[in-house]
């Protein structure tokens, strides 16, 4: 049966990660969640939920959140995200729909920039923006175990603490707005050279002819492990099935922000230049749809193809 008391939380985004986000969060019986994508797909996919029709319920237009005193969205970057919130030319934003006091959680992978522009923006609209990204896999998504930064001091977001716990395991504080989207940023960089330190030193393995389940053995009780190796290597790397849930073109984003931040900062990274250039001529000669995992396979194949000439 519906909560007919419940309260309206809107969902915008179910993608790979957004969409077992959702559910977890139907699974309150104080909220009644209403999903949204611009793919109808995706909110079909949940219809055969447990809890569609109960706690979960779909959205034609971002019109049907009116109602929502809170609204998650969780997109690709910041230039979707401000569409949404925005409004894109005839097309109507959250901002334009929501009643004052309303608030957006932003779960999103932004540009923390962009993100105090438009925090700045809502504000003088009577409306709050939050900085809520995620950080995991699809698998903590599913079980509801991600980390949680959020770009607000812990008193001021009491009303969604609730709901973030729903999606969440660990949830921190990070300061004011933009400053969960800068650390986000930062974190999938440390992240991407982790994956690709892992990507060259396979490959060594492999041309030495060394046992691969050894090495992933070792690696993960030595101190080289990383979350890298520990969530990909044997997964989705040694089969070469490379489905991690986390595309290419994403951490190519992130990483092109975090090296806009480094300029900002006006630090002298090396490595992080690297990486960003390395995972942009990826991102170029791979497949639009690529996961971040197939970067071994484009260090294999650039290998081979360097060993002919």
């Amino acid at each position: 049966m519906t909560n007919e008391h419940a309260k309206r939380v809107g969902f915008v985004g179910l993608g790979k990660m957004g969409q077992p986000m959702a559910e977890n969060l139907s699974r309150s019986p104080d909220w009644s969640v209403v999903v949204y994508d611009l793919n109808p797909r995706a909110a079909r996919a949940l219809e055969a939920h447990a809890n569609w029709g109960r706690t979960l319920f779909p959205a034609d237009r971002l019109e049907d959140f009116a109602s929502c005193q809170i609204v998650i969205t969780m997109l690709p970057d910041s230039r979707i995200t401000n569409a949404v919130v925005l409004g894109d030319g005839d097309n109507r934003g959250l901002a334009d729909i929501l009643a004052a006091g309303s608030t957006i959680l932003d779960m999103g992978s932004s540009d923390p920039e962009e993100t105090v522009k438009l925090a700045r923006h809502l504000e003088e609209r009577g409306l709050r923006l939050i900085d809520t990204p995620v950080s995991g896999s699809v698998v903590k998504a599913r079980s509801g175990e991600l980390t949680i930064m959020v770009g607000a001091p812990e008193p001021e977001t009491a009303p969604v603490q609730p709901i973030l716990t729903w999606m969440g395991k660990t949830i921190i504080h990070t300061g004011g707005a933009g400053s969960a989207h800068a650390m986000k940023t930062l974190n999938n960089y440390v992240y991407a050279a982790g994956l690709l330190a892992l990507s060259e030193a396979l490959l060594i393995a492999r041309r030495m002819e060394l046992d691969e389940d050894v090495f992933a053995e070792i690696i993960n009780v030595s101190s080289g492990k990383n979350f890298a190796t520990e969530t990909k290597l044997r997964q989705f790397m040694l089969p070469r099935t490379y489905n991690g849930g986390f595309a290419l073109r994403l951490l190519s984003k992130d990483l092109r922000t975090a090296d806009s931040l480094r300029k900002r900062a006006e630090v002298d990274a090396p490595q992080l230049s690297w990486c960003t250039d390395f995972a942009n001529e990826a991102e170029a000669a791979l497949p639009g749809d690529a996961d971040s995992t197939e970067l071994y396979r484009f260090i294999e194949e650039r290998q081979k193809s360097r060993s002919k000439e």
